[in-house]
């Protein structure tokens, strides 16, 4: 699939999940099962995030996609200046933030609109003063040259099918010595077309993933030194089963639960810290 159609899948598949995210908040459920809340923080818990990172954020703000927890990982330091890449309603910044704290600043940027907007609301929401969020594309960062101290991204550069692009942008916009700690999905062999080429196994995060060795040399590549996984697990098939967005394309695909074993022992999260020399 072309990289510019991607993009526009990208951008309307989470700009509809913005959009839903706003509906389901003004719906009260009494029941666990059905109240999109729970299956929220039972995704981002499997993806390692603690009670209490879940309750710190303002409400609204995680929605459940990621497939890590790289602000955890991250060895934030008080004054910072981060840029959170893929920063949907932003979750992640506001964990940044509260490390880096008033003397620090968090950008988020994030291609979608809707997400943009949603996270704007949610800062004044929070009153988070050290936040900004700039609607932008992560193949062309809207970001001066030499200016960040730390990059984070928590599954979105696997919706890139330019990632050599996307690093040589993490790089460029870094600080000598500055350094990136990222999550993503990877995998260990080929994927079913009907994941590949389909709109909602890109939006899904699953057909956009490479192979973890290509993808460590596509860093390598775009310059990045002392490259180390701080953490890699199987994506668990309950991950794939709650998530959102994963369950709709298993449903619209009519996949057995057998081929979701196989996707899920298919791929993997990884957490991935690299340096600018």
């Amino acid at each position: 699939m072309e990289n510019d159609k991607i993009k526009e899948h990208v951008k309307k598949g989470y700009g509809k999940i913005a959009k839903f995210s706003n509906l389901s908040n003004s719906i009260s459920f009494k029941s666990g099962c059905c109240n999109p809340d729970a299956i929220v923080n039972s995704v981002s818990k499997k993806s390692g995030y603690s009670q209490k990172e879940l309750t710190s954020a303002p409400s609204g703000s995680n929605l459940g996609l990621g497939c890590g927890n790289p602000t955890a990982l991250a060895s934030i330091k008080k004054g910072e200046t981060i840029l959170d890449l893929g920063s949907g309603a932003g979750f992640d910044s506001f964990l940044a933030a509260k490390e880096t704290g008033e003397t620090g600043k968090v950008i988020g940027v994030d291609i979608t609109p809707e997400m943009i907007e949603k996270a704007k609301l949610n800062a004044q929401k929070g009153n988070y003063k050290n936040v900004e969020f700039i609607e932008g594309d992560i193949e062309n960062l809207p970001i001066a040259d030499n200016s960040i101290d730390l990059v984070i991204s928590n599954c979105v550069i696997n919706l890139s099918n330019q990632k050599e692009q996307v690093f040589k942008e993490i790089y460029r916009v870094l600080k000598p010595g500055g350094r990136m700690m990222i999550s993503d999905i990877v995998r260990s062999k080929e994927l079913p077309k009907t994941i590949t080429e389909s709109v909602v196994g890109h939006i899904a995060c699953l057909a956009g993933s490479i192979q973890k060795d290509i993808y460590i040399d596509i860093i390598k590549k775009a310059g990045f030194v002392d490259i180390n996984i701080e953490n890699e697990s199987t994506f668990p098939i309950g991950l794939l089963l709650t998530d959102p967005i994963a369950a709709s394309f298993i449903n619209i695909s009519n996949t057995t639960h057998e081929k979701v074993k196989n996707i899920s022992n298919s791929i993997a999260s990884v957490s991935i810290r690299a340096y600018k020399k």
